[in-house]
């Protein structure tokens, strides 16, 4: 099993934080997104990351990946067993990939990711829901699950992306770091994430 990933893409990165979570045997190839290698071509014509190979099947979405490896690999479980619960899981993380990272894939397709507009709403949107990630050790969960795994890159960019939380989002950070404590989160960072930041003290305002 081979991953092709970007270094710095938060899609690559919550794919490689399943591979630890779950101790996955697997070879991770770090490429330059802008000139990708000849047999990435042939196995994705998009020449996108992240892209998973398992003999022969090759998938190419962040969201597929994580499912996949879930199934593919089922202990430890990072999906609810339930199909009712397992829906609501993942109804959040679509909702996240819809509010939250195409703000981010916004910020970070500006010059300098200087988007004022695309910071501002990301920062408020987070603000508002700040109260969801106080209620639970996980989001919305006594477990932590895929939609932790979606979160927690987004939430290690954002003092590079120049976002400060408030006092009010305190539950943010209490939750973010409860993330990055987890020796998975650690053994997924690529050398390019590990410098990025120190979360906590600048997301504190």
């Amino acid at each position: 099993m081979t991953l092709f990933c970007s270094p710095t893409c938060a899609y690559s990165h919550r794919a490689r934080i399943v591979l630890f979570e779950k101790g996955i045997a697997a070879d991770i190839e770090y490429i330059d997104v802008n000139q990708p290698p000849e047999d990435l071509i042939a196995l994705n014509p998009h020449g996108n990351t992240p892209t998973m190979v398992d003999r022969d099947l090759v998938l190419y979405d962040s969201r597929i990946i994580m499912e996949y490896l879930d199934e593919r690999f089922p202990h430890p479980p990072l999906h609810p067993m339930d199909p009712v619960s397992r829906a609501r899981a993942r109804m959040l993380v679509h909702r996240i990939d819809q509010d939250w990272y195409q703000l981010l894939d916004e910020i970070e397709r500006s010059a300098d990711k200087k988007n004022v507009k695309a910071r501002k709403l990301l920062r408020e949107s987070l603000i508002a829901a700040a109260p969801a990630f106080a209620t639970k050790p996980y989001f919305l969960s006594d477990e932590f699950s895929l939609v932790d795994c979606t979160l927690a890159p987004l939430l290690w960019r954002l003092p590079a992306l120049g976002i400060d939380l408030s006092k009010q989002a305190e539950a943010i950070k209490v939750y973010a770091q409860r993330l990055f404590d987890r020796d998975a989160f650690q053994a997924s960072l690529s050398e390019q994430e590990r410098d990025l930041t120190s979360f906590v003290e600048p997301l504190t305002a």
